[in-house]
């Protein structure tokens, strides 16, 4: 996040990021991974524990003001579950929290979620600064919309 305009929306709160997993898949080591690499990146890092029903991970998100709300998912649900997530934020009419999406997730399904509004989608084995720029640009994203500049 080289772009000065986005730094200054950081300036006085940091990103603030909720981590989630929602859908049956108990693999967690990988966001127990990225929480710490948030966290050292200088985000707030929420995590939403094993198992949240997509309405609980968007009534979080809402309730905690959250910039970004992270998904991962190993299961091959991605498709169901994240698309849940995405329904009911549009659903609710929230367009300034964005979403991101990592896991196990097949290249032909990642069009597929970018339509929807879940970008990234990164896989085992991506950078995390790749991953920590990305949530980056999506809070900006997201409080520019917050603060009606967009």
């Amino acid at each position: 996040m080289a772009d000065g305009k986005n730094q200054s929306l950081f300036k006085d709160k940091p990103v603030k990021v909720l981590l989630a997993k929602p859908g049956i898949d108990g693999h967690d080591r990988g966001m127990f991974v990225l929480a710490r690499a948030f966290r050292d990146a200088g985000m707030d890092v929420l995590y939403a524990g094993l198992l949240p029903t997509p309405e609980e991970v968007v009534d979080t998100a809402v309730n905690e003001d959250v910039d970004v709300i992270a998904l991962s998912l190993l299961n091959g649900a991605h498709m169901v579950v994240f698309k849940k997530v995405a329904d009911l934020m549009k659903k609710r009419g929230i367009t300034d929290i964005a979403v991101v999406g990592g896991g196990t997730i097949p290249d032909s399904d990642k069009p597929k979620l970018e339509k929807i509004g879940v970008s990234g989608n990164y896989g085992p084995g991506t950078r995390l600064s790749i991953i920590i720029d990305h949530v980056r640009e999506r809070a900006a994203e997201a409080r520019k919309k917050k603060m009606g500049s967009e």
